[in-house]
């Protein structure tokens, strides 16, 4: 921001201070490079010497490239009397901007860079003062642009809104306008924010009615709790000592329950019954629902086959020793039985518990997403099923992996999905955290390529699957049909020959999948050299063809001229700033898109800079969609792992995205009218879901994209008025679909791409 006064800010007068000094204090260190520091902890921090910023309200810029991206920077105000900590999740490539209320009295001023081991470097950091007028317009401006209780409201709507708070509560409005506002920057970067989102957000999602009203609603969830112990060799006094608290653990969860469960069950070995006789008699007479039963079972598998076959209710729920249930976890599973009828399956979100019973390290899921299935055992333990739909696995079909609890849940929702009556309608997912992991009881990660590969046999399917980019993932390489079908890639371009130039030769000479045709969609180019380019590149690769489009830009007619004189019974939508990075791109994406269950494949797009311009799109972020991941660095996994592992996604960029001319053509193509130049490639993928296809993203084909290079940017008022148009079309037709993505997660935000907290 400028100190001086701008005609958009009349009567607002922000100052800025000058530039501060920063003094190491802990966990940092000069790098090799000028400007370059190394934090060498997850708590670096500066102290900030000469001007301290004045006190009220203050707009904090800073810039900070690093080499790890989901981190916070956080800044502490101390004075006489208290100390005022902001934190702010840093943006790559960007100013991160966000206003701090500084305290009267301010004496000392610490600078956290970042929570993370790594390299950074400071471009940019200065305090700007505001006027409280001013301040106060963007506190309401962000909240009506992100946070969800506040979206698309006017800012005077806001403000009386924030005001009959404030009489309620008996506060500042501006003090609950600050909080809604510091709640759009929850990260889930760092653990305290975690514990930020559920003291503030989850709490508020509990029942408001008392669980006794609602019980004639969910009376017709029975469900039986099976806790299973470990099996085999026998357990020595230290052992069984440390089941025994474990158990405790897990048994005082099911006696919190909002809902009451109608059946715990636990099955022992004959001497540890006898052992445990009058402290399980105490539990008993506390849940009068909880039985134990004799069992000499020796494995885990046998033991749940076993535990079936006491079960006396509709649905049963796998609990392992030390894990617990969430208070509130009965209630919410009951909750969405009740309302999908037709659920088989139901799949909540889970977290982990550390040595000191703090929550950590949650796993907000998608919905049912068969390909990223495949790809890692997504869907956990919080999985409950009806009893008749588990699958009964015994020791002997189990072999090695009889005692590897982690393994028997992959495989039982494996089977549940190779079942001939299974549909995507029979599982449904609870989007609340219903369940606690042990501490030290995370995914071993263990290798589950044979299982995998065992389970498309089975099912009839034939593909080669090999260890993915992540230890515990698996990457399924789909046969190419015989004979390869000609892909049929469309490029429109108008002039710009330095930028087409470099993405059709690297298209020519990078593509080990050659049985395809290069059709430039030449929109009135008039440059000489643009002219020659094409003319030159036609004659020596017989593959291209250069097809002329006489009419003013409108990308959707483009490429529907484009794929209307395709011989390919493949369409490519690729832009003209794209360039393969190695040569299998396209055979990883013409394997994907001939399975007949597939529609739209997209890739994994770079920035030249090597952080990610695309890992899917995300349907409502920004109130339509974006891309997910944007910003991450080229290395790193991503949420869950889902940067480097294959999904299904609601929809991928028309950057680089195949899909089959028959559904190219099944859903008319892109839509010329109302979309000519942004969301047509949303809008096309959406059809194709809705028309019964998976699309679908994958880590394998990565390619460079100079973003928007060639079409420039809505900065013209005719420009910004058909952003408007085509913005306003989406969220009349898709308004519904935008805000509830299936392969998203409704506890995430849909501001940033980040996968953070909502």
């Amino acid at each position: 921001m400028n100190a001086t006064q701008t005609s958009g800010d009349r009567g607002w007068y922000p100052h800025h201070r000058s530039p501060q000094r920063f003094v190491p204090l802990q966990q940092l260190e000069a790098a090799s490079r000028p400007g370059e520091w190394l934090s060498l902890g997850t708590e670096p921090l500066f102290s900030l010497e000469g001007q301290l910023p004045l006190p009220g309200w203050n707009m904090v810029e800073i810039a900070c490239e690093r080499d790890v991206t989901s981190v916070v920077s956080s800044l502490t105000f101390e004075s006489s009397r208290r100390s005022v900590t902001v934190e702010l999740p840093l943006r790559v490539g960007k100013v991160t901007k966000r206003l701090v209320y500084v305290p009267r009295g301010v004496k000392r001023v610490t600078f956290a860079p970042m929570n993370a081991v790594g390299a950074f470097s400071l471009g940019h950091f200065r305090f700007v003062w505001l006027t409280p007028m001013f301040a106060h317009n963007r506190l309401l401006q962000r909240l009506s642009n992100m946070h969800e209780h506040y979206r698309d409201l006017s800012l005077n709507e806001i403000l009386q809104s924030l005001k009959q708070q404030a009489r309620k509560q008996s506060r500042k409005w501006q003090t609950i306008a600050l909080e809604d506002y510091e709640s759009t920057f929850i990260s889930l970067s760092t653990r305290r924010h975690y514990q930020h989102w559920i003291r503030q957000i989850e709490r508020r999602r509990a029942p408001n009615e008392p669980i006794v009203a609602l019980r004639s609603r969910l009376h017709s969830f029975d469900c039986s709790m099976l806790l299973v112990c470990p099996a085999g060799d026998p357990m020595d006094a230290a052992q069984i000592q440390a089941l025994k608290q474990r158990l405790n653990l897990s048994l005082a969860s099911l006696a919190e329950q909002s809902l009451t469960p109608h059946q715990a069950l636990l099955l022992l070995p004959p001497q540890v019954l006898k052992q445990w006789h009058e402290w399980l008699s105490e539990w008993q007479r506390e849940m009068p629902f909880f039985s134990v039963m004799e069992s000499d079972a020796t494995s885990v598998a046998a033991l749940r086959v076993e535990a079936l076959s006491y079960c006396e209710h509709a649905w049963v729920w796998f609990l392992r020793p030390g894990d617990r249930l969430a208070t509130n976890a009965l209630f919410h599973m009951a909750s969405i039985a009740v309302d999908n009828p037709k659920a088989q399956m139901l799949v909540a979100d889970e977290d982990s518990l550390d040595e000191e019973g703090i929550r950590h390290s949650p796993l907000f899921k998608p919905e049912w997403n068969a390909d990223l299935l495949l790809a890692m055992p997504y869907m956990g333990r919080a999985v409950c099923y009806r009893h008749g739909f588990v699958p009964r696995l015994s020791a002997e079909m189990c072999g090695e992996f009889a005692n590897d609890a982690d393994w028997l849940d992959y495989v039982q929702t494996l089977n549940v999905t190779r079942r001939e009556d299974f549909t995507p309608e029979q599982l449904a997912h609870v989007p609340h955290i219903a369940y606690h992991g042990a501490p030290g009881s995370e995914l071993t990660h263990a290798s589950y390529v044979a299982t995998v590969a065992q389970h498309l046999r089975e099912s009839g399917l034939n593909a080669e699957v090999t260890p993915g980019l992540l230890p515990g993932t698996q990457r399924v390489r789909w046969p190419m049909p015989d004979p390869p079908p000609l892909v049929s890639l469309l490029v429109p371009t108008r002039d710009g020959v330095n930028i087409l130039r470099p993405c059709v030769d690297a298209i020519l000479d990078r593509t080990d999948y050659t049985h395809f045709e290069l059709l430039i969609l030449d929109n009135q180019s008039s440059c000489p050299e643009t002219l020659t380019y094409l003319k030159d590149v036609a004659a020596r690769d017989t593959r291209v063809k250069v097809l002329l489009w006489d009419a003013p830009f409108n990308y959707s007619s483009i490429n529907n001229f484009g794929a209307a004189n395709a011989k390919g019974s493949i369409i490519g939508l690729i832009n003209n700033d794209i360039e393969p990075i190695d040569g299998q791109w396209l055979s990883e994406m013409v394997e994907q898109v001939s399975r007949p269950e597939i529609g739209c494949v997209g890739a994994k797009l770079y920035y030249p800079n090597d952080t990610v311009q695309h890992g899917g799109v995300i349907l409502g972020l920004g109130g339509l969609a974006g891309h997910a991941h944007r910003f991450f660095q080229r290395d790193e996994d991503g949420y869950m792992g889902r940067l480097k592992v294959t999904q299904n996604l609601s929809a991928v960029t028309a950057a680089c995205l195949l899909l089959r001319k028959e559904v190219f053509d099944a859903v008319n193509g892109l839509n010329e009218e109302d979309l000519a130049v942004a969301y047509n490639d949303v809008d096309l993928c959406i059809k194709v879901r809705e028309a019964g296809y998976r699309n679908l993203w994958t880590p394998y084909a990565a390619l460079y994209h100079h973003e928007s290079i060639s079409r420039g940017a809505d900065d013209t008022p005719e420009k910004r008025a058909r952003w408007l148009s085509e913005y306003a079309y989406m969220r009349k037709t898709w308004g519904a679909l935008l805000d509830s993505d299936p392969a998203y997660n409704p506890n995430l935000t849909l501001v940033h791409e980040d996968y953070s907290l909502r």
